[in-house]
């Protein structure tokens, strides 16, 4: 081969003044490159030559003509468009067909805008509005109430209890108290502020106390174990000249016989059976 010739690598042809193609630091002449390199177009099944440009989606490819909304025609070079079922449709016919309605303004919720999605339903974003202050809800949280959507500081105003104690709102949970409402957290003994939630706790004027602070403080005590004496769950005791003892506890001072129910005497601070009590 003579030094100076510059031939197509396939057919061999001289290149020398006619229009060609490198790749791969080979030349081709068109026609070559055309039959051993070109796409074919998706639309028209015919290669997409070395005049034409290639517009390719997804390892497919069309004549820049070719490239076209499937549906009105119309042509989607530069512009967007969405695929359905291998087919390519501009923007305004796929949400036609395609997109969901916004259930508040009922337009087309366009492809690749902004949107929001609950149980079903579909909104633009600056649709979603909570149904108080009329704000656009957005990526926050929010809560459903009958038929509106509401974020969470309004949901509170609106319909949360508030705490007798912090004068916060009770989200979940939470315990009654005179009618009144309390997050379990804030509804404590009144002297040790001990959580009362889920324990035995009893009242005085109002004020709830644990079972050992309202003992401690208001119980009256047994003059024989010295040990507070309850009415809660029904304990029973024995009252006396403005003295008390538990039932197990009164009993007689020298022979330690039980006096529930029994006569008895007294002798100074001391109360006898009838028995002991004669002997003295």
């Amino acid at each position: 081969m003579s030094g100076d010739r510059f031939d197509c690598h396939y057919c061999k042809d001289s290149l020398l003044g006619k229009k060609y193609i490198m790749k791969e630091d080979t030349q081709y002449c068109t026609k070559c490159y055309e039959n051993l390199f070109a796409n074919c177009c998706e639309s028209c099944s015919s290669p997409i030559g070395c005049n034409s440009k290639d517009l390719s989606y997804k390892d497919r490819h069309w004549h820049e003509q070719c490239f076209k909304c499937a549906k009105c025609s119309r042509s989607l070079v530069e512009k967007a468009f969405a695929a359905k079922d291998e087919l390519l449709l501009c923007t305004e016919c796929y949400a036609n067909d395609y997109s969901s309605k916004c259930s508040t303004c009922k337009k087309t919720v366009m492809p690749g805008s902004r949107k929001m999605e609950y149980k079903g339903h579909s909104w633009h974003e600056t649709c979603f509005l909570c149904h108080r202050c009329q704000q656009p809800i957005g990526t926050k949280s929010f809560i459903p109430k009958d038929t509106g959507y509401f974020c969470v500081p309004c949901f509170e105003k609106q319909f949360a209890y508030q705490c007798s104690a912090c004068k916060k709102a009770i989200t979940t949970g939470g315990v009654t108290y005179q009618e009144k409402p309390w997050h379990r957290e804030c509804f404590l003994c009144i002297s040790c502020r001990r959580q009362l939630s889920g324990q035995r706790f009893t009242s005085r004027e109002n004020y709830p106390y644990c079972l050992e602070c309202f003992s401690s403080l208001y119980a009256k005590k047994c003059v024989s174990c010295t040990k507070a004496i309850t009415s809660l769950a029904g304990a029973k005791y024995i009252s006396f000249e403005e003295r008390q003892w538990h039932s197990e506890c009164f009993s007689c001072m020298q022979c330690s016989v039980s006096l529930v129910g029994r006569g008895f005497l007294t002798q100074r601070d001391n109360i006898l059976c009838t028995d002991c009590g004669r002997e003295k």
